[in-house]
């Protein structure tokens, strides 16, 4: 049977069908991403003064500033890693395959692994870096990169594993998803 009454919405299927209605959206996706990374320091500027955080005191102003290049650096960082994976979310599955979800979804939680990792080693290496050395406390607002001289270690890490885990779990997905799309052919 044809026509627009049993074939209306064919197109739309289509898309589900290839992969290409949760390839897209994830690509925008990883593009707001990459965004707020851009953001990111200059929102925490605009808190800073705000909060009339440079109004106290010399040492803390210089280690504010410290601290807001290494978060800065970090989302600096994380916009790169989501704009790169922008593109290569669109080629995480083909027209062929019958698993075209998964790869796309563990295509995200392994970008959202790598960009956690990279942000917790880099912002929390340098924040408890600046504040072991100035003797203030972490960033208002990222009170989990506080310092401590064994946060310098743990941070870089932390961000070590943590792209690991999540780049394990991804990787294990994938590989149920590529062992059923070739059982199939």
């Amino acid at each position: 049977m044809k026509g627009i009454f049993f074939d209306f919405i064919k197109p739309g299927l289509n898309l589900v069908d290839n992969g290409s209605f949760f390839k897209r959206p994830f690509s925008w996706l990883y593009v707001v991403f990459a965004a707020l990374n851009l953001l990111m320091p200059l929102f925490i500027l605009y808190q800073a003064i705000q909060f009339k955080l440079f109004s106290g005191g010399f040492k803390f102003v210089i280690a504010f500033i410290l601290m807001w290049i290494f978060v800065a650096a970090a989302s600096w960082v994380g916009f790169q890693i989501w704009w790169n994976r922008k593109d290569k979310v669109l080629e995480s599955s083909t027209e062929s395959d019958e698993f075209v979800s998964t790869p796309v979804f563990t295509h995200f939680i392994q970008s959202l692994g790598e960009w956690l990792g990279s942000f917790i080693a880099i912002a929390g290496f340098g924040v408890a870096l600046v504040s072991t050395i100035f003797g203030t406390g972490g960033l208002p607002g990222l009170d989990m990169l506080g310092g401590g001289f064994i946060n310098i270690i743990l941070a870089p890490l932390q961000g070590f594993l943590i792209i690991i885990v999540f780049r394990f779990i991804a990787e294990q997905a994938r590989a149920l998803v590529q062992i059923a799309n070739n059982t199939r052919k």
